[in-house]
């Protein structure tokens, strides 16, 4: 799979780059202590800070071109690159600050720069797990026909429940009134109604069937068998519901984030050179 070779890209060929500048910034960091101590105004902080720049300058880059060269082969290479170098990024950038935050710009910026990194690697996991995970619930389905058979296996438990006690038609009919799929973005990412109302009826119609007359027991089978299609079909939806929405919630999170980082870097830049 392809993706999966973005680990392993011209072998480890970034894994190996981002390992090596990590062990020299430590190495310089352990070894070359300045006059001033360790601060992001010495020269080891400017060095590291100049590294640190131009690695979140090429991280940028690259969401720049994977909207404009969308084919995976093109892009393998570079997304390789972006997960082990922005790795290698956390690294230098916190040598970098010298451990020193406080409440100004600078761990402003510092901050921004591990939620952009953080959320990149969630994004990273998102679109290599997610997909497949899509494709092996859904199937040959689309959420449109799940929701079509949604809507016919309520048409049909409302039929055989109106021969049955009152207690089992109400049970039934809140089920196909209450039972929501999607209809909120937080609702979406969590992927389950707490309280399932499909799922509550399924469990209280297992206990019901007990007491039933012989004569009401063979369309209690069939009812329940369609409440429990019913629950299947509303957990597959949901799930679908789920990956998309999370797919989709983290692209509308790191990019305004990581174009947040960029102008809390722009102003570092300028307050250290004016201020410092």
């Amino acid at each position: 799979m392809q993706r999966g070779n973005i680990f392993v890209y011209k072998n480890y060929r970034y894994f190996k780059l981002a390992v090596a500048v990590i062990l020299i910034a430590f190495t310089a960091f352990l070894l070359f202590e300045p006059a001033v101590g360790y601060y992001g105004g010495s020269w080891l902080g400017y060095s590291l800070g100049v590294i640190s720049a131009a690695l979140v300058l090429w991280m940028a880059w690259y969401g720049v071109r994977k909207r404009r060269y969308r084919s995976s082969g093109s892009t393998q290479g570079w997304l390789s690159a972006h997960i082990y170098l922005g790795t290698a990024l956390t690294f230098t950038a916190t040598l970098h600050s010298g451990f020193h935050f406080g409440f100004n710009v600078h761990t402003l910026a510092y901050g921004l720069l591990l939620i952009v990194v953080v959320s990149g690697f969630f994004g990273n996991y998102a679109y290599m797990i997610y997909p497949r995970l899509m494709t092996e619930n859904m199937g040959e389905d689309s959420l449109d026909s799940l929701l079509l058979r949604i809507a016919e296996t309520d048409k049909l438990a409302r039929q055989i429940a109106l021969m049955m006690p009152d207690e089992i038609n109400f049970i039934v009919d809140k089920a196909c009134r209450e039972t929501y799929i999607g209809t909120g973005l937080f609702e979406q990412l969590r992927g389950f109604q707490p309280g399932c109302p499909t799922a509550i009826a399924v469990q209280k119609l297992a206990i019901l069937g007990n007491s039933l007359s012989v004569e009401q027991r063979k369309l209690y089978r069939e009812l329940y068998s369609i409440m429990v299609r019913r629950q299947s079909l509303v957990k597959r939806a949901r799930q679908d519901l789920m990956y998309r929405a999370r797919l989709g919630f983290w692209l509308h999170f790191h990019t305004p984030f990581a174009i947040a980082l960029l102008t809390a870097m722009a102003a570092h830049i300028i307050a250290v050179f004016l201020y410092w």
